[in-house]
């Protein structure tokens, strides 16, 4: 039986692997066991955070709308129930841009949440 090597397949997929391990230091840039579990490690991270930064962001949000709806006199939970009964469409990155960007359109808003929950 003959004894199969993969001579240039397997040159060329270190090569592909080894070219996406650059910037990493040491051998995990230099050594092919090493670059592999680095790159799986570094994918499942990738994989994970794409998800995790949308988490983030929308935590950031709240954190900006609530501290703006305190500011006028309303906790954020009040407040987005408010909207929530006004049948304001608005989602959290857009009332948090509001709050920051344009305060006097934001006062308008808290009012309108404030006059449905009345």
């Amino acid at each position: 039986m003959v004894r199969v090597t993969y001579g240039a397949p397997r040159r060329q997929k270190k090569t592909r692997l080894i070219k996406l391990a650059r910037g990493y230091r040491g051998g995990r840039r230099k050594l092919w066991r090493t670059v592999r579990e680095s790159l799986m490690r570094a994918w499942a991270y990738a994989y994970r955070d794409r998800r995790q930064r949308k988490r983030q962001f929308r935590r950031l949000w709240v954190v900006r709308i609530n501290a703006a709806a305190r500011m006028r006199g309303m906790n954020y939970s009040t407040f987005m129930n408010g909207l929530k009964r006004a049948d304001i469409g608005l989602n959290r990155k857009q009332l948090s841009e509001l709050a920051i960007h344009d305060p006097a359109a934001f006062d308008a808003i808290v009012e309108e949440a404030k006059a449905a929950r009345a």
